[in-house]
């Protein structure tokens, strides 16, 4: 049960990092590569984020 509560715990962070990305691309203030390192997210994740924002 705690490895599950864990993952559920790392999906809300992961989601809550993705927010995070999606409003600094909707300011249109930082390069790919800056929100990807502030958030930690994968590069290739935060430009599928920005293909998504303009969709």
């Amino acid at each position: 049960m705690c490895r599950a509560m864990e993952e559920m715990r790392n999906q809300v962070l992961r989601e809550g990092l993705k927010d995070v990305a999606l409003r600094m691309l909707h300011s249109g203030r930082y390069a790919l590569e800056e929100i990807a390192e502030i958030t930690a997210l994968p590069l290739e994740e935060v430009k599928l984020l920005s293909e998504t924002k303009t969709a």
